[in-house]
């Protein structure tokens, strides 16, 4: 999710495409005049990332808490702040057996005869990165750690709306780096739209769909390779089977961590037609014994910004006038007409169709639509009329229903008994696929999405193959290239 439907007014100071232009051209050139970064090298950037989040985690979990108006500081140094820290840990400990050459075999008969095949995995140069507001620590220093793994240099453009977060984060990486090295931007709304036109070797960009496709429109025009990082309407589905209390506590954790502001977070849920009741009833107390209040409560985080939370509540209100039931849990009955912070209790949306907005659109917010379901494959039929999600959510032990999800859908990734904590796995890459993102990133994933995979052969000294193949071209020359590609 990134700037669809919030206001784009900034406290920051736009900067110009000219000193835009400026700063990567002089990043492109003190690379090219510099040697593809060894291992050593390699490592002491990570090093510095890995002190820079470590050493100032507490005035970064301040910053955040400040931009948010309601994040408890335990969230953001948990999911934010050291799960930055557990993943440039993991790459600093792994990278010395990823960067080496990766042996391939030769094909025959030069295999035979001495011929050597191998794949080098060399920096592209300059990766931009576009970061978004919902955890700006993890998703611009998270970037920027394959970035440095594999080699390049990074220019980061920061979001405008955390701007507490953001200043410190430019304030700790200049002090930490040249600018050989890294270049971050702050700026408002403008200087994203042109950081997005400038010729990286390479752009990640985290965010909504219909901002990656201007993204992507812009990135053409100068050839620039993208990785998108984007979100969509992530499903969850109930197996008949499940335990509605187990599945529960880990469907709501999903929906409602961060205010359910998360790209990976359920967005609706496929429920048995006979459970949805006990479903909202179990939700109902999982949420009361959670958060008994809501208001003024620290541990239920406030939608970031004013127009974020009046685009959620317009898709409230935009399905309640077409039909649906609101089912607003409560349970102190606070009124939240009247509130210093962009709060919305968790809502549960039924009788919900595909002409409303909130099933249109992803939601980003503490809100689930409930859609019944009578037969399983009803569940996968309607997943593959719509866009291919980020994620998917299981709940359930029936292996012919995992089975046909993995044979019979697509997402970015597919989750069993559990949500969120495949972010957590950085053996495993982390990205989309469709409308939910193209590239991957994460661990060695991310070391060779941030890679140019440069193909080396050396031929054999013992055989000159072109001889076998070479004119005239006759009845010996067919049976040596048949020979050659069986």
């Amino acid at each position: 999710m990134g700037l669809g439907g919030i206001n784009t007014d900034s406290i920051f100071d736009d900067i110009s495409y000219d000193d835009l232009s400026v700063k990567l051209n002089k990043l492109k050139t003190r690379y090219i005049e510099g040697n593809i970064p060894k291992l050593t090298e390699r490592k002491e950037r990570l090093k510095k990332l890995i002190d820079i989040v470590e050493n100032n985690a507490d005035a970064l979990g301040d910053a955040i808490q400040s931009d948010f108006g309601t994040r408890h500081k335990q969230l953001s140094l948990m999911a934010d702040v050291r799960s930055t820290l557990s993943f440039a840990n993991h790459s600093y400990k792994n990278l010395s057996s990823w960067i080496g050459p990766e042996k391939r075999s030769a094909n025959f008969p030069l295999n035979l005869l001495g011929a050597k095949a191998k794949v080098h995995y060399q920096p592209y140069g300059v990766v931009g990165i576009i970061s978004p507001w919902n955890f700006p620590v993890n998703l611009s220093i998270g970037p920027l750690v394959d970035a440095f793994s594999a080699g390049n240099a990074g220019m980061i453009k920061l979001s405008e709306f955390v701007p507490s977060t953001s200043r410190l984060l430019e304030q700790l990486i200049c002090e930490k780096f040249d600018e050989s090295e890294v270049v971050v931007i702050n700026g408002g709304m403008q200087t994203s739209i042109d950081f997005t036109k400038l010729p990286f070797d390479h752009l990640i960009y985290t965010g909504s769909t219909d901002i990656a496709r201007k993204v992507s429109s812009e990135a053409a025009k100068n050839l620039v390779p993208l990785t998108l990082e984007l979100g969509g309407k992530s499903p969850t589905i109930l197996s008949n089977g499940a335990s509605i209390d187990k599945s529960v506590n880990k469907i709501l954790f999903g929906k409602l961590l961060n205010g359910g502001q998360i790209c990976v977070s359920p967005d609706y849920s496929f429920i048995p037609e006979q459970k949805v009741e006990q479903f909202i009833e179990t939700s109902r107390n999982f949420i009361s014994e959670k958060f008994p209040t809501i208001k003024n409560n620290p541990d239920y985080t406030s939608l970031v910004h004013q127009s974020h939370y009046e685009r959620v509540k317009s898709y409230i209100e935009d399905a309640r006038s077409k039909g649906a039931e609101i089912i607003e849990i409560n349970p102190a009955n606070e009124d939240f007409s009247q509130q210093e912070h962009h709060k919305i209790p968790p809502t549960f949306v039924l009788n919900v169709n595909d002409d409303m907005e909130i099933m249109k659109n992803e939601i980003f917010g503490p809100v689930m639509p409930i859609k019944p379901y009578k037969d399983f494959n009803e569940t996968v039929e309607y997943i593959n009329k719509k866009q291919k999600p980020l994620a998917m959510y299981y709940f359930g032990s029936d292996e012919n229903e995992i089975n046909t999800l993995l044979d019979k859908t697509s997402s970015g990734s597919l989750v069993v008994n559990d949500t969120i904590f495949q972010t957590a796995q950085y053996n495993l890459p982390f990205g989309g696929v469709g409308s939910s993102g193209s590239g991957s990133y994460r661990g060695k994933d991310g070391f060779k999405n941030f890679s140019h995979k440069r193909s080396f052969f050396k031929g054999s000294n013992l055989l000159d193959a072109t001889k076998l193949i070479f004119p005239p071209y006759d009845e010996k020359t067919e049976k040596n290239i048949t020979r050659m590609i069986r």
